[in-house]
């Protein structure tokens, strides 16, 4: 097993080339890669844009709680810079921003809509796809480049969350992007790669706070172990890559810190209004331990089982998780294990082992923490293992095809692709009623594809034409990628053809045992307090809305009512646990009704309309924020 070494730009020459063969290099690409390269690319990111794009806005406004919170953003600069659950800033979502401002973006050039706001994430999907691509390669060749981003564009919940307006979009986009500059990295040794890379992971954080930070240990010990300078440099090189990762996120950090809390908006989630508060508390170490001061529901003590099933080591293969991510889980560890070891012996450089502590690194460490985590997970959190399982099934299928490996390499291949039908058939099992035969498909293929890769060599002494040769090697692959991708890919449809709102969705049918609830396949599951789902334009239910307006506030004291999906006014909600707001309407409209802790809710009316006659008192955690007396909203409220 070997990576396929690039060409260096600087080796081609400095002169300036005519607009004729810039146009034939992109077409074509480089000289390096076979001429259907390109072209099979292009036709990649294709398939994965009407894949993603096909009939998107059938989810709605999707999780109504950050379409809220866009909506404010394309009304309010305020709103848009720290992230505010309305455009009257009075509470920002329990995120910071980076991932709103995208589709904030949008919606100020195009208007808000469904479709402004769930394009761009659909758009982020092809561009992680292609960069998956470009990273793969790079090393090891355009097949394993092609396969890996097929497998990423396949997979079930990546599927679901690239049509989705939840902040995974954007995290998995620029780890993606990460990844490839530290690629990069290790091919030349330049550090400006590993400052943009640090760059990248720190915006990452502004999309998803900390988890953005479980790629950062397997980056760190790829480039510290094969990195092409001296250790010293080597060492000082990471330390710099941090320095860029900090002003990535920190830039923005500061800015909020900075600013007086009567000038911005509450930092929902979080118990004192400080966002390095929230960002190490509800959403970094009590997302580990369980306790999490201002989660939804009262939160801790294992809160994450109610969404995420039990913990242990084999969490991910569980109903919960299982149809989301596992499919090809069996495959890439044991790819990974192969990368190790045919490299064992080879030069600390070596782009083969360098591979492995990458992608491998991103899947073990992230696999790690999302199977013992007590805290609050969602089966949606799964598509950020998907990049690093992706990478490792297109370098492990192409590299182990290699004839020079001979039997150890075709044994392993074979056991990957018996392993990779044999769970695909368990994890079909939990829908009996669903495709009932995709199963025996898979599984007859699968082993009829093992069984052509471990004869392979006795099959070519026998086979006396070019036309036989080349049955040889396509009737194998075929067979692999049908025991591989079938079971993904009509999971990945089945989320492209159903509808999917609310705060706890799922791709692909619902699955015997599953733990989040709602109704059909990946339907919102049931806070505390109400029931989970979207509601529609004009509509106005306060159950999900009132919800959001929780889940902002920290959960524990923040009134029920309050907030319809964009567009629609909203009825009366209630507090998980609490009581009865008054009626509410959306960001920017007339009047919201905001509950007191353990109260009912008072009317409170909005800028822009008749001054302010009472007060409300909204307990975030232990502290109360209050609002009264006559005349206009003070200026951080307006």
């Amino acid at each position: 097993m070997s990576a396929t070494t690039s060409i260096s730009r600087h080796a081609i020459g400095s002169r300036p080339q005519p607009a004729g063969s810039r146009l034939r290099r992109v077409l074509r690409g480089p000289d390096t890669d076979p001429s259907w390269a390109r072209p099979a690319m292009f036709g990649l990111l294709a398939l994965t844009a009407v894949l993603y794009l096909w009939n998107v806005t059938r989810n709605g406004w999707a999780n109504d709680f950050y379409a809220a919170a866009v909506q404010a953003g394309t009304k309010s600069w305020k709103a848009f810079f720290f992230g505010s659950f309305d455009s009257s800033n009075f509470i920002t979502v329990d995120k910071t921003p980076a991932s709103l401002w995208v589709m904030e973006i949008s919606g100020r050039i195009f208007g808000f809509s469904q479709w402004s706001m769930l394009v761009p994430q659909a758009l982020e999907g092809v561009a992680s796809v292609g960069l998956l691509y470009a990273a793969v390669r790079r090393w090891f060749g355009a097949p394993a480049g092609l396969l890996a981003g097929l497998v990423l564009a396949l997979t079930p919940v990546a599927a679901l969350m690239f049509r989705f307006n939840n902040p995974d979009a954007l995290l998995v986009l620029l780890m993606t992007a990460a990844a490839y500059t530290l690629v990069r990295a290790v091919e030349n040794g330049r550090t400006k790669w590993l400052i943009f890379g640090g760059l990248l992971l720190g915006f990452a954080f502004l999309a998803k706070m900390l988890q953005a930070f479980l790629v950062v240990p397997g980056f760190a010990v790829t480039y510290l172990w094969a990195g092409p300078p001296r250790l010293g440099k080597r060492i000082w090189q990471t330390v710099l890559m941090g320095v860029g990762l900090i002003v990535g996120a920190g830039w923005w950090i500061l800015a909020a810190e900075l600013t007086p809390a009567a000038d911005r908006p509450y930092f929902g989630g979080s118990t004192n209004n400080n966002i390095l508060q929230l960002a190490i508390g509800y959403n970094g170490l009590g997302r580990l331990t369980g306790n999490e001061t201002g989660s939804i529901g009262g939160g801790g003590n294992g809160q994450g089982a109610n969404f995420g099933g039990t913990t242990g080591i084999l969490r991910l293969f569980h109903s919960e998780f299982g149809g989301q991510i596992s499919w090809l889980l069996p495959a890439a560890l044991i790819s990974l294990v192969a990368m190790l070891w045919v490299s064992r012996r080879a030069a600390r450089t070596d782009r083969t082992r360098a591979a492995a502590l990458l992608w491998g690194g991103w899947v073990l460490v992230t696999g790690v923490v999302f199977s013992f985590m007590s805290g609050i997970i969602h089966p949606y959190y799964m598509v950020a293992l998907a990049p690093g399982i992706a990478a490792l099934v297109g370098i492990g299928a192409t590299a182990l095809w290699q004839a020079r490996l001979g039997l150890a390499g075709r044994l392993t291949a074979a056991a990957a692709i018996a392993a990779t039908a044999i769970w695909a058939y368990v994890l079909l099992d939990r829908t009996p009623a669903w495709l009932p035969w995709l199963r025996w498909v898979i599984v007859i293929a699968g082993v009829a594809g093992a069984a052509a890769v471990l004869a392979g060599p006795y099959l070519a002494r026998s086979a006396g034409s070019a036309g036989s040769r080349r049955a040889l090697v396509l009737v194998p692959v075929g067979l692999a990628m049908v025991a591989g991708l079938a079971g993904p890919t009509a999971y990945a449809l089945d989320t492209v053809n159903s509808t999917h709102t609310g705060a706890i969705v799922s791709a692909g049918p619902q699955a015997q045992g599953f733990g989040g609830g709602g109704a059909g396949p990946g339907g919102g599951g049931g806070f505390p307090g109400g029931r989970g789902g979207q509601t529609a334009p004009g509509a106005g239910t306060g159950g999900a809305a009132g919800r959001a307006a929780g889940r902002a506030a920290g959960g524990a004291g923040f009134g029920g009512a309050g907030f319809g999906a964009p567009g629609g006014a909203g009825g009366t909600g209630t507090r998980p646990g609490g009581s009865t707001g008054s009626t509410g309407t959306r960001p920017g409209g007339t009047a919201g009704g905001f509950a007191r802790a353990g109260g009912t809710g008072g009317g409170q009316q909005r800028p822009g309309e008749a001054a302010r006659t009472g007060r409300v008192q909204l307990q975030m955690g232990s502290r109360y924020r209050r609002f009264g007396g006559r005349g206009a909203a003070p200026a951080g409220h307006r």
